[in-house]
């Protein structure tokens, strides 16, 4: 695997983290506060922009990046990135029966959200390796790690 792809898998696995904890965060809150599909993906897609934005930003503030900064380099570096992985994600979860109504404790809302995870997985680091190539995406954070 050459270097690009490896940056390409490095960076969509960090993208996957975060669309990761906002999928479960949003499942857990809707869940508990009894909403609808179209919450549930709302919440969701939401809160993994959250931390997929957030988990970007801590190395950047943490090399001396301030705020406003760091926060335009979460948006370019990962906003493509997310976006693509939600999308694919979310069609997942929408295109496999009872995994939208399955709950917290049942095995088929585990395995559906690990099988969309996986092909979001796949099918985002391609994008994320075209980003890199030209300059964009998570090539944006690798300016700043060195500030």
């Amino acid at each position: 695997m050459n270097a690009l792809t490896r940056t390409a898998v490095s960076a969509t696995l960090h993208c996957l983290t975060g669309c990761a904890v906002g999928e479960v965060l949003g499942m857990v809150i809707s869940t508990a506060l009894g909403w609808h599909n179209t919450a549930t993906i709302a919440i969701s897609v939401a809160l993994a922009f959250l931390f997929g934005y957030a988990l970007t930003m801590r190395p950047v503030l943490a090399a001396g990046v301030p705020l406003r900064q760091a926060i335009g380099v979460a948006l370019a570096a990962d906003t493509v990135s997310i976006a693509s992985m939600e999308v694919i994600d979310n069609a997942g979860l929408l295109a496999i029966p009872g995994a939208m109504d399955a709950g917290l404790g049942d095995w088929l809302f585990w395995a559906s959200l690990a099988g969309s995870l996986a092909i979001a997985f796949v099918l985002t680091v391609p994008v994320n390796r075209w980003m890199i190539a030209r300059g964009k995406g998570h090539a944006v954070v690798h300016q700043h790690h060195h500030h």
